[in-house]
């Protein structure tokens, strides 16, 4: 397991399932954390990456790009790409103001965290 100490991202290798947890508001100053963790997908090629954005409680376009490069680099590799939720009002009015929202598997382990 790989986990950036005070980072917003953290990276935890399971059998089957990459997971990268996200915390906090994600913007263009942590374009380099979010670099390495895809980075760090892509080198460890598990059949899926789950990305939980539960605890996210902001999103702007990098993070846009980035899930849906890595959702674009996961399909042509034959891998799965899941978000986990649930997504915080701000980061799923950012996915369904630019029309990506049905490009992505989200799957909910709760309620709605406080908008």
């Amino acid at each position: 397991m790989y986990a950036a100490p005070e980072g917003k991202v953290h990276l935890t290798r399971h059998e089957q399932v990459f997971l990268i947890t996200m915390r906090g508001e994600m913007d263009h100053d942590d374009v380099e954390e979010v670099e390495a963790a895809w980075t760090a997908a892509d080198e460890a090629a598990s059949p899926m990456t789950a990305v939980d954005l539960s605890r996210v409680t902001f999103a702007d376009s990098m993070l846009l790009n980035a899930l849906l490069e890595a959702r674009r680099r996961h399909e042509a590799d034959g891998r799965e790409l899941v978000l986990i939720g649930p997504l915080h009002s701000a980061v799923l009015r950012l996915l369904d103001v630019s029309g990506t929202l049905d490009h992505f598997r989200i799957v909910s382990t709760g309620p709605s965290p406080a908008s």
